[in-house]
């Protein structure tokens, strides 16, 4: 199995640490609004390398996190006069609704930031004995960038060249900077925001010592796999690096994975220019299965355009599989010969080529792209060699490894025609806000939308009731 590791620029053979287990950190979104589908490409990618390496026999603990305070936290919690905390469980839960949407399976664990302050005031501190950190007169602590040696070896960023003012490295209170490339570990409180006790004051810490704790606490010193979008590439991951390396002596990474952009319509997605979509947007047109075939069209390390004509194809080509497996299915429930045939058992051997290229994809560096066309190979194979005269062993070894292939990529082969529990309980929210803002003409309509579907309501002393009908 070969990965393209960020840190070395090329493509190594993965060999996990500890043998037959592989420990693995993707960083998750800051939970201030609901997930994009910009969000939603790592998700997808790293599920489907998650859920290969499974398929391998490989036991992988994964750790992806929740970071749930945030500047864009805070303002959205002002903004709506309730706790930092009110915000961030609540968006939270919609994540979650959107990656069971999207079959992504729950990590291992999840942490969360706030969580683990303890830990980040011991790295922190640690940093501090080490000189690799300071605190200023003000309580902020920050990073001696200059400090550590490699600095810059996973973005090939040199450092005199960043000594201009990178923006992404800039905060406020540069005058107390030893060195304008010095980053924050630890800011202090403002009126109004969450804080917590430190030695050095009252505060929260900086974005980029989450991860660095919250990796080491759930998998060590030293994981197999650190991954993310290529926007993280620098300065998040970069400083991780710093932060890990520096206070534990030891590599932080081995493997560093990062997915391309998702551009929208060839442009970049913003809420400015009014191409900016969530998942939950996306949801009410499509499938979240149709999204996360379209995510898989392309391989990872590539940019991908998302684009209404784009997601049709996802749709038709998500389409043909389905009914092959479908096809199948019925031809399985008619088969009457049930042993197999020796001119079957040859073609199941001609059929495992398909699982020979699929394999063969995954293991260069997951081109889920060449995996996805092993699979329509499959399903043309299976619509010309199985048929009514077919025996039921012959049938079934076909949709088991067509059902085993879609599965490694998330993919489920069930159409979805039935509204999710999660999407009806969104609208009797949507619902009910709508009845406390008296706009008894949008309460109405979902009623309307829910009982078109199946879904009865039923307004209860102890709150709506819903059952399908």
């Amino acid at each position: 199995m070969k990965i393209y590791n960020t840190l070395t620029k090329q493509k190594e053979e993965f060999v996990p640490l500890e043998e037959g287990k592989v420990k693995m950190y993707v960083c998750g979104p800051t939970v201030y609004n609901l997930i994009h589908i910009g969000n939603a490409r790592p998700m997808i990618v790293f599920d489907t390398v998650r859920r290969y390496m499974e398929h391998k026999g490989l036991e992988v603990n994964f750790v992806s996190n929740f970071t749930d305070v945030d500047d864009k936290i805070i303002k959205k919690a002002m903004e709506e006069g309730v706790d930092a905390q009110i915000i961030s469980e609540r968006y939270i839960e919609e994540c979650k609704k959107d990656m069971e949407g999207l079959n992504v399976k729950p990590a291992t664990t999840h942490p969360l930031a706030t969580k683990e302050i303890d830990g980040m005031v011991d790295m922190i501190s640690t940093l501090i004995k080490k000189r690799y950190a300071y605190p200023a007169a003000d309580g902020t602590v920050y990073y001696r960038t200059r400090s550590f040696q490699g600095y810059g070896k996973l973005s090939h960023k040199n450092l005199d060249d960043l000594q201009g003012g990178n923006r992404s490295l800039l905060v406020s209170g540069e005058e107390q900077k030893e060195d304008p490339l010095d980053f924050v570990l630890w800011k202090p409180r403002k009126a109004g925001e969450p804080a917590w006790h430190s030695p050095w004051c009252d505060g929260r810490p900086g974005w980029h010592i989450e991860c660095s704790v919250m990796s080491k606490k759930y998998l060590g010193e030293e994981i197999d796999i650190h991954a993310g979008g290529e926007d993280l590439i620098f300065p998040h991951h970069e400083n991780e690096i710093a932060q890990s390396e520096a206070a534990n002596g030891k590599t932080f990474a081995r493997y560093w994975m990062h997915n391309a952009f998702l551009n929208i319509d060839n442009k970049k997605m913003s809420k400015s220019a009014g191409n900016f979509f969530t998942v939950r947007d996306i949801s009410k047109k499509y499938d979240l299965q149709v999204l996360r075939f379209f995510m898989l069209s392309a391989h990872y390390r590539s940019p991908l355009n998302f684009s209404a004509d784009l997601m049709e194809a996802a749709k038709n080509g998500l389409e043909r599989i389905r009914t092959a497996a479908e096809r199948l299915q019925e031809l399985i429930a008619k088969a009457t010969l049930s042993e197999l045939r020796e001119s079957e058992e040859i073609s199941l051997k001609e059929a495992e080529k398909f699982w020979e290229k699929f394999e063969e994809a995954m293991e260069d560096d997951f081109n889920t792209a060449d995996a996805i066309a092993a699979i329509f190979e499959l399903v043309k194979f299976s619509n010309t060699n199985a048929d009514s005269e077919s025996s039921k062993v012959y049938i079934q070894a076909l949709y088991r490894q067509l059902t085993e292939m879609a599965d490694i990529c998330g993919l489920i082969l069930e159409s979805r025609k039935e509204i999710l529990d999660q999407d009806i309980e969104a609208l009797i929210q949507e619902r009910q806000e709508a009845r406390k803002a008296k706009n008894f003409a949008r309460a109405d309509e979902i009623r309307q939308q829910l009982l078109e579907q199946g879904i009865i309501l039923e307004d209860t002393r102890e709150g709506v009731k819903w059952k399908r009908a």
